[in-house]
């Protein structure tokens, strides 16, 4: 198991901590920041405080995605889905959540906003060449393998 170091931001300080809600989780929820209940209306957006910030080690990032029952259920999403936290960000975490619902959604303090996933990365090095090796597939894009 990797350990990541945590620091709690002003406001995040009485929140619980991210954790797996159960034992093959994925991921951990993040929990708003928000002094009082803020309300989105239908087509708002809003960048909501997490109260906490992490270290992760070099080679890893960690994916900010929406939750599935709250997107399912009132239309609430992660307005850059995935979002990327990189390994030498060392600020708060903020979700900028976007509400595509036909009514209000009001997020109160504590609520489970999104999930944050800790992956590992690679970064490469490019090779220019002329041409790039045939396949199958070819050039086809969008839509080019059906339904």
């Amino acid at each position: 198991m990797l350990t990541i170091d945590l620091v709690r931001f002003p406001g995040g300080e009485d929140l619980e901590l991210p954790r797996y809600e159960t034992a093959g989780s994925a991921g951990c929820d993040l929990r708003a920041a928000v002094l009082e209940p803020l309300t989105l209306q239908p087509g708002q957006w809003a960048v909501v405080p997490t109260g906490i910030g992490i270290a992760l080690p070099d080679g890893y990032e960690a994916q900010v995605r929406p939750r599935s029952g709250l997107a399912a259920r009132h239309g609430l999403t992660v307005l850059n889905a995935p979002g990327t936290i990189d390994a030498d960000y060392r600020g708060e975490i903020k979700v900028p959540l976007i509400h595509h619902g036909t009514e209000p959604f009001v997020i109160q303090r504590g609520e489970r906003i999104a999930q944050l996933i800790v992956a590992p990365v690679l970064q490469v090095a490019w090779h220019e060449v002329d041409t790039l090796g045939a396949t199958a597939r070819g050039t086809s894009g969008f839509g080019s393998t059906g339904r």
